[in-house]
């Protein structure tokens, strides 16, 4: 997989960096990032399934994300390509 066969999606669901959600989506399968409108329509108990199944490679809250800037294992100039290598590292993804 090559990085412009991604898109760096964030998606919010109130104002806290625990609300918000930095989703590395394929685009092969979601063209555009995810439809999350659709996705709300879901069993609750199966969002986890259907993020996977809409091409959702990582997804991590603000939080998150802020930690692994800190510890300077994600770019905060480029977000989207620091969290791709990583994906790369964690053997999420293949090249």
């Amino acid at each position: 997989m090559k990085i412009d066969q991604t898109i760096l999606q964030e998606i919010k669901f109130g104002a806290d960096r625990s609300d918000i959600y930095y989703c590395l989506v394929d685009e092969k399968v979601s063209p555009g990032g995810l439809n999350v409108d659709k996705m709300r329509l879901t069993d609750p108990r199966n969002i986890d399934l259907q993020f996977r199944e809409a091409g959702c490679l990582i997804m991590m809250t603000g939080n998150e994300v802020d930690e692994l800037i800190h510890r300077g294992d994600l770019q905060t100039d480029d977000l989207h390509q620091s969290l791709f290598e990583l994906a790369l590292r964690e053997g999420v993804i293949k090249k």
